[in-house]
Protein backbone atom coordinates (compact mmCIF):
# COMPACT_ATOMS: atom_id res chain seq x y z
CA UNK A 1 0.00 0.00 0.00
CA UNK A 2 1.20 3.49 -0.85
CA UNK A 3 2.45 5.23 2.26
CA UNK A 4 1.15 8.66 1.22
CA UNK A 5 -2.45 7.93 2.20
CA UNK A 6 -1.30 6.30 5.44
CA UNK A 7 0.68 9.37 6.42
CA UNK A 8 -2.12 11.72 5.40
CA UNK A 9 -4.46 9.96 7.81
CA UNK A 10 -1.83 9.70 10.54
CA UNK A 11 -1.03 13.40 10.22
CA UNK A 12 -4.67 14.28 10.83
CA UNK A 13 -5.07 11.84 13.72
CA UNK A 14 -1.94 13.10 15.50
CA UNK A 15 -3.13 16.69 15.13
CA UNK A 16 -6.30 15.84 17.08
CA UNK A 17 -5.49 16.23 20.77
CA UNK A 18 -6.82 13.10 22.52
CA UNK A 19 -4.64 13.07 25.64
CA UNK A 20 -5.98 10.90 28.43
CA UNK A 21 -6.06 12.36 30.99
CA UNK A 22 -7.77 14.78 30.71
CA UNK A 23 -9.80 12.88 28.08
CA UNK A 24 -11.59 15.97 26.80
CA UNK A 25 -13.37 14.24 23.95
CA UNK A 26 -17.01 13.78 22.96
CA UNK A 27 -18.93 12.05 20.20
CA UNK A 28 -18.83 15.35 18.30
CA UNK A 29 -15.05 15.64 18.44
CA UNK A 30 -13.16 16.33 15.24
CA UNK A 31 -11.36 13.00 15.23
CA UNK A 32 -14.61 11.04 14.91
CA UNK A 33 -15.90 13.40 12.23
CA UNK A 34 -12.72 12.74 10.28
CA UNK A 35 -12.99 8.96 10.62
CA UNK A 36 -16.62 9.05 9.44
CA UNK A 37 -15.68 11.24 6.49
CA UNK A 38 -12.87 8.90 5.42
CA UNK A 39 -14.89 5.67 5.47
CA UNK A 40 -17.81 7.28 3.65
CA UNK A 41 -21.52 6.60 3.42
CA UNK A 42 -21.08 2.92 2.57
CA UNK A 43 -20.44 2.17 6.24
CA UNK A 44 -23.05 1.94 8.97
CA UNK A 45 -21.66 4.16 11.72
CA UNK A 46 -22.70 4.22 15.37
CA UNK A 47 -21.15 6.70 17.81
CA UNK A 48 -21.83 6.07 21.47
CA UNK A 49 -20.88 8.76 23.97
CA UNK A 50 -20.86 7.26 27.45
CA UNK A 51 -19.92 10.61 29.02
CA UNK A 52 -16.75 11.97 30.61
CA UNK A 53 -14.65 11.28 27.52
CA UNK A 54 -15.71 7.66 26.99
CA UNK A 55 -16.65 7.45 23.31
CA UNK A 56 -16.82 4.53 20.89
CA UNK A 57 -17.03 4.80 17.10
CA UNK A 58 -18.26 1.61 15.42
CA UNK A 59 -18.25 1.35 11.61
CA UNK A 60 -19.39 -1.71 9.65
CA UNK A 61 -19.65 -2.48 5.96
CA UNK A 62 -21.06 -5.74 4.63
CA UNK A 63 -20.85 -8.87 6.79
CA UNK A 64 -17.27 -9.02 8.10
CA UNK A 65 -15.99 -11.91 10.18
CA UNK A 66 -13.19 -9.91 11.83
CA UNK A 67 -13.40 -6.84 14.06
CA UNK A 68 -10.42 -4.46 14.23
CA UNK A 69 -10.14 -2.54 17.51
CA UNK A 70 -8.07 0.63 18.03
CA UNK A 71 -7.98 3.19 20.84
CA UNK A 72 -7.56 6.79 19.70
CA UNK A 73 -6.69 8.29 23.07
CA UNK A 74 -3.05 8.83 24.02
CA UNK A 75 -1.09 9.33 27.20
CA UNK A 76 -0.31 12.98 28.10
CA UNK A 77 2.36 14.65 25.97
CA UNK A 78 4.90 15.03 28.76
CA UNK A 79 8.30 16.68 28.50
CA UNK A 80 11.45 16.02 26.48
CA UNK A 81 10.14 16.38 22.92
CA UNK A 82 12.37 17.70 20.12
CA UNK A 83 9.38 18.67 17.98
CA UNK A 84 5.71 19.57 18.36
CA UNK A 85 4.05 16.35 19.65
CA UNK A 86 0.76 17.21 17.93
CA UNK A 87 2.35 17.78 14.52
CA UNK A 88 3.45 14.72 12.58
CA UNK A 89 7.12 14.96 11.59
CA UNK A 90 8.84 12.57 9.18
CA UNK A 91 12.57 11.97 9.60
CA UNK A 92 14.69 9.13 8.21
CA UNK A 93 11.74 6.84 7.55
CA UNK A 94 10.21 7.42 10.98
CA UNK A 95 6.94 9.22 11.80
CA UNK A 96 7.11 11.22 15.05
CA UNK A 97 4.13 12.41 17.08
CA UNK A 98 2.13 11.59 20.19
CA UNK A 99 0.14 8.47 19.42
CA UNK A 100 2.00 7.68 16.19
CA UNK A 101 2.98 4.30 17.62
CA UNK A 102 0.36 3.84 20.34
CA UNK A 103 -1.84 3.45 18.33
CA UNK A 104 -2.94 6.04 15.81
CA UNK A 105 -0.58 4.50 13.25
CA UNK A 106 -2.73 1.37 13.19
CA UNK A 107 -5.85 3.51 12.91
CA UNK A 108 -4.34 5.30 9.91
CA UNK A 109 -3.63 1.96 8.21
CA UNK A 110 -7.22 0.82 8.76
CA UNK A 111 -8.65 4.10 7.52
CA UNK A 112 -6.59 3.77 4.35
CA UNK A 113 -8.11 0.32 3.81
CA UNK A 114 -11.62 1.57 4.56
CA UNK A 115 -11.25 4.44 2.09
CA UNK A 116 -10.95 1.86 -0.70
CA UNK A 117 -14.49 0.64 0.18
CA UNK A 118 -13.86 -3.07 0.76
CA UNK A 119 -16.90 -5.31 0.59
CA UNK A 120 -16.64 -6.30 4.26
CA UNK A 121 -14.94 -4.43 7.12
CA UNK A 122 -15.64 -3.67 10.79
CA UNK A 123 -13.83 -1.07 12.91
CA UNK A 124 -14.23 -0.21 16.60
CA UNK A 125 -12.35 2.93 17.63
CA UNK A 126 -12.50 4.02 21.29
CA UNK A 127 -11.25 6.90 23.41
CA UNK A 128 -10.62 5.58 26.93
CA UNK A 129 -7.92 2.88 26.98
CA UNK A 130 -5.06 4.93 28.41
CA UNK A 131 -6.73 6.41 31.50
CA UNK A 132 -8.30 4.67 34.47
CA UNK A 133 -11.89 3.52 34.26
CA UNK A 134 -12.16 2.68 30.57
CA UNK A 135 -15.61 1.36 29.67
CA UNK A 136 -16.01 1.52 25.88
CA UNK A 137 -14.85 -1.99 25.02
CA UNK A 138 -16.60 -3.50 28.04
CA UNK A 139 -19.87 -1.82 27.07
CA UNK A 140 -19.46 -3.01 23.50
CA UNK A 141 -18.88 -6.57 24.64
CA UNK A 142 -21.85 -6.49 27.02
CA UNK A 143 -24.11 -5.19 24.24
CA UNK A 144 -23.63 -8.47 22.39
CA UNK A 145 -22.57 -6.70 19.21
CA UNK A 146 -19.25 -8.52 19.18
CA UNK A 147 -20.82 -11.95 18.94
CA UNK A 148 -21.17 -11.67 15.16
CA UNK A 149 -17.37 -11.73 14.74
CA UNK A 150 -15.25 -14.85 14.65
CA UNK A 151 -12.02 -13.02 15.46
CA UNK A 152 -10.95 -9.76 17.10
CA UNK A 153 -7.68 -7.99 16.21
CA UNK A 154 -6.54 -5.42 18.77
CA UNK A 155 -4.01 -3.23 17.00
CA UNK A 156 -1.50 -2.45 19.78
CA UNK A 157 2.19 -2.26 18.74
CA UNK A 158 3.67 -5.76 18.30
CA UNK A 159 6.04 -5.12 15.37
CA UNK A 160 3.35 -6.65 13.14
CA UNK A 161 3.58 -10.02 14.88
CA UNK A 162 0.52 -11.86 16.17
CA UNK A 163 0.49 -11.99 19.97
CA UNK A 164 -1.88 -14.53 21.50
CA UNK A 165 -1.00 -14.03 25.16
CA UNK A 166 -0.17 -11.22 27.55
CA UNK A 167 -0.10 -10.42 31.24
CA UNK A 168 -3.07 -9.12 33.16
CA UNK A 169 -3.11 -5.83 35.02
CA UNK A 170 -4.33 -5.31 38.58
CA UNK A 171 -4.38 -1.84 40.17
CA UNK A 172 -5.01 -1.62 43.93
CA UNK A 173 -5.13 1.19 46.50
CA UNK A 174 -4.45 0.00 50.06
CA UNK A 175 -5.07 2.14 53.14
CA UNK A 176 -3.79 1.32 56.64
CA UNK A 177 -5.14 2.95 59.81
CA UNK A 178 -3.00 3.53 62.91
CA UNK A 179 -3.42 5.28 66.26
CA UNK A 180 -1.64 8.67 66.28
CA UNK A 181 0.44 9.71 69.26
CA UNK A 182 3.90 10.59 70.50
CA UNK A 183 6.70 8.54 68.98
CA UNK A 184 8.16 7.81 72.44
CA UNK A 185 5.28 5.42 73.17
CA UNK A 186 6.27 1.76 72.79
CA UNK A 187 3.00 0.99 71.03
CA UNK A 188 4.31 2.82 67.98
CA UNK A 189 5.86 -0.44 66.78
CA UNK A 190 2.42 -1.92 66.18
CA UNK A 191 0.06 1.08 66.08
CA UNK A 192 1.98 3.09 63.46
CA UNK A 193 0.19 2.81 60.11
CA UNK A 194 3.48 3.20 58.27
CA UNK A 195 4.92 0.24 60.16
CA UNK A 196 1.91 -1.86 59.24
CA UNK A 197 2.31 -0.84 55.61
CA UNK A 198 6.00 -1.66 55.31
CA UNK A 199 5.57 -5.04 57.02
CA UNK A 200 2.75 -5.87 54.63
CA UNK A 201 4.79 -4.65 51.66
CA UNK A 202 7.78 -6.81 52.57
CA UNK A 203 5.57 -9.90 52.79
CA UNK A 204 3.76 -9.06 49.55
CA UNK A 205 7.05 -8.69 47.67
CA UNK A 206 8.11 -12.09 48.97
CA UNK A 207 4.91 -13.60 47.56
CA UNK A 208 5.69 -12.09 44.16
CA UNK A 209 9.30 -13.29 44.28
CA UNK A 210 8.21 -16.81 45.22
CA UNK A 211 6.05 -17.01 42.08
CA UNK A 212 9.14 -17.11 39.86
CA UNK A 213 9.46 -20.48 38.13
CA UNK A 214 13.10 -19.99 37.19
CA UNK A 215 15.88 -17.39 36.99
CA UNK A 216 14.56 -16.00 33.70
CA UNK A 217 10.92 -15.92 34.80
CA UNK A 218 9.60 -12.57 36.02
CA UNK A 219 6.87 -14.33 37.96
CA UNK A 220 4.02 -12.17 39.22
CA UNK A 221 5.24 -8.62 38.59
CA UNK A 222 4.32 -6.49 41.62
CA UNK A 223 5.12 -2.79 41.76
CA UNK A 224 4.46 -0.43 44.67
CA UNK A 225 4.31 2.83 42.79
CA UNK A 226 3.12 5.28 45.45
CA UNK A 227 3.54 5.44 49.25
CA UNK A 228 2.22 8.22 51.50
CA UNK A 229 1.71 8.31 55.25
CA UNK A 230 2.23 10.12 58.53
CA UNK A 231 2.84 13.76 59.39
CA UNK A 232 6.37 14.00 60.88
CA UNK A 233 9.11 11.80 62.30
CA UNK A 234 8.13 12.12 65.99
CA UNK A 235 4.42 11.39 65.51
CA UNK A 236 2.96 7.88 65.27
CA UNK A 237 1.44 7.72 61.79
CA UNK A 238 -2.33 7.54 61.85
CA UNK A 239 -2.69 6.60 58.21
CA UNK A 240 -0.71 5.13 55.33
CA UNK A 241 -1.62 4.83 51.68
CA UNK A 242 -0.07 2.66 48.97
CA UNK A 243 -1.04 2.43 45.31
CA UNK A 244 0.39 -0.71 43.77
CA UNK A 245 -0.12 -2.85 40.71
CA UNK A 246 0.51 -6.39 39.57
CA UNK A 247 0.90 -7.93 36.15
CA UNK A 248 0.10 -11.63 36.13
CA UNK A 249 0.98 -14.27 33.58
CA UNK A 250 -1.51 -15.69 31.05
CA UNK A 251 -3.70 -18.17 32.88
CA UNK A 252 -3.22 -16.57 36.32
CA UNK A 253 -6.12 -15.13 38.28
CA UNK A 254 -6.17 -11.54 39.51
CA UNK A 255 -8.68 -12.45 42.21
CA UNK A 256 -6.60 -15.33 43.54
CA UNK A 257 -3.45 -13.20 43.61
CA UNK A 258 -5.24 -10.38 45.43
CA UNK A 259 -6.47 -12.79 48.10
CA UNK A 260 -2.92 -14.05 48.58
CA UNK A 261 -1.61 -10.49 48.92
CA UNK A 262 -4.36 -9.53 51.35
CA UNK A 263 -3.33 -12.49 53.51
CA UNK A 264 0.05 -10.79 54.02
CA UNK A 265 -1.43 -8.32 56.51
CA UNK A 266 0.55 -8.28 59.78
CA UNK A 267 -1.28 -9.66 62.79
CA UNK A 268 -3.47 -6.98 64.37
CA UNK A 269 -3.46 -4.78 61.26
CA UNK A 270 -6.46 -3.76 59.22
CA UNK A 271 -6.57 -2.37 55.72
CA UNK A 272 -9.07 -1.15 53.17
CA UNK A 273 -8.65 -2.37 49.60
CA UNK A 274 -9.86 -0.42 46.58
CA UNK A 275 -9.46 -1.92 43.09
CA UNK A 276 -9.67 0.89 40.47
CA UNK A 277 -8.88 -1.50 37.62
CA UNK A 278 -8.69 -5.23 37.09
CA UNK A 279 -7.81 -6.57 33.66
CA UNK A 280 -7.43 -10.29 33.12
CA UNK A 281 -4.56 -11.83 31.14
CA UNK A 282 -4.92 -13.00 27.55
CA UNK A 283 -6.37 -15.55 27.15
CA UNK A 284 -8.70 -14.77 30.02
CA UNK A 285 -9.42 -17.35 32.70
CA UNK A 286 -11.35 -20.31 31.31
CA UNK A 287 -10.50 -19.44 27.70
CA UNK A 288 -7.92 -20.88 25.30
CA UNK A 289 -6.05 -19.53 22.29
CA UNK A 290 -7.08 -22.44 20.04
CA UNK A 291 -9.38 -20.44 17.72
CA UNK A 292 -6.97 -17.51 17.56
CA UNK A 293 -4.11 -19.86 16.75
CA UNK A 294 -6.11 -21.44 13.92
CA UNK A 295 -6.87 -17.95 12.60
CA UNK A 296 -3.17 -17.08 12.55
CA UNK A 297 -2.30 -20.31 10.75
CA UNK A 298 -5.00 -19.69 8.14
CA UNK A 299 -3.61 -16.24 7.39
CA UNK A 300 0.09 -17.15 7.73
CA UNK A 301 0.51 -14.56 10.46
CA UNK A 302 3.94 -14.45 12.05
CA UNK A 303 3.56 -15.18 15.74
CA UNK A 304 5.35 -13.94 18.82
CA UNK A 305 5.44 -15.17 22.39
CA UNK A 306 3.41 -13.66 25.24
CA UNK A 307 4.15 -10.02 26.08
CA UNK A 308 4.25 -8.25 29.42
CA UNK A 309 1.98 -5.28 28.64
CA UNK A 310 -1.81 -5.42 29.04
CA UNK A 311 -4.33 -4.77 26.27
CA UNK A 312 -8.09 -4.71 25.91
CA UNK A 313 -7.86 -7.96 23.96
CA UNK A 314 -8.43 -9.69 27.30
CA UNK A 315 -11.83 -7.99 27.62
CA UNK A 316 -12.93 -9.62 24.38
CA UNK A 317 -11.39 -12.92 25.47
CA UNK A 318 -13.25 -12.85 28.79
CA UNK A 319 -16.49 -12.62 26.81
CA UNK A 320 -15.56 -15.71 24.81
CA UNK A 321 -14.48 -13.79 21.71
CA UNK A 322 -11.12 -15.02 20.32
CA UNK A 323 -8.67 -12.14 20.22
CA UNK A 324 -5.11 -11.47 19.12
CA UNK A 325 -2.91 -8.39 19.39
CA UNK A 326 -1.29 -7.27 16.14
CA UNK A 327 -0.14 -3.80 15.18
CA UNK A 328 2.71 -1.70 13.82
CA UNK A 329 5.54 -0.32 15.96
CA UNK A 330 7.41 -1.34 19.08
CA UNK A 331 5.98 -1.05 22.58
CA UNK A 332 9.30 0.56 23.61
CA UNK A 333 8.22 3.70 21.73
CA UNK A 334 4.79 3.87 23.37
CA UNK A 335 4.33 6.59 26.03
CA UNK A 336 7.84 7.93 25.34
CA UNK A 337 8.99 11.42 24.46
CA UNK A 338 9.67 11.69 20.71
CA UNK A 339 7.28 8.77 20.12
CA UNK A 340 7.70 7.33 16.65
CA UNK A 341 6.70 4.50 14.35
CA UNK A 342 8.64 3.29 11.32
CA UNK A 343 6.85 3.94 8.05
CA UNK A 344 7.76 0.45 6.87
CA UNK A 345 5.90 -0.90 9.91
CA UNK A 346 2.80 1.08 8.94
CA UNK A 347 2.99 -0.28 5.40
CA UNK A 348 3.48 -3.84 6.67
CA UNK A 349 0.49 -3.57 9.01
CA UNK A 350 -1.70 -2.16 6.26
CA UNK A 351 -0.77 -5.08 4.01
CA UNK A 352 -1.49 -7.64 6.75
CA UNK A 353 -4.83 -6.04 7.60
CA UNK A 354 -5.74 -5.82 3.92
CA UNK A 355 -4.99 -9.50 3.40
CA UNK A 356 -7.22 -10.41 6.34
CA UNK A 357 -10.02 -8.18 5.07
CA UNK A 358 -9.86 -9.66 1.58
CA UNK A 359 -10.26 -13.16 3.01
CA UNK A 360 -12.47 -12.77 6.07
CA UNK A 361 -13.75 -9.20 5.96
Amino acid sequence: MNSSSLLTHLEKLVTCDTQNPPREITGDSEIFDYCSEVVGSGFRIAIRDHGEGHVSWFAVRGRPGVLFNVHLDTVPIGEGWDSDPLTLEIRDGLAFGRGACDIKGAAAALLAIAADAPEHLALLFTSDEEGAGGCCVQNFVESGEGERFGQIIVAEPTRCQAVLGHRGFLSVKTRFTGEPGHSSEARALSDNANHQAVRWAAAALEVAAASKQGPDDAGSCLNIGLIDGGTKSNVIAGGAFLHWSARLRPGDSNDAFLREIQACLPQGSTADWEVPFKGEPLPAGGQTDRTARQFCERHDLRGAGPVDFWTEASLFSAAGLPAIVLGPGDIAQAHAANEWVAIEQLEAAAQIYSNVVQRDG
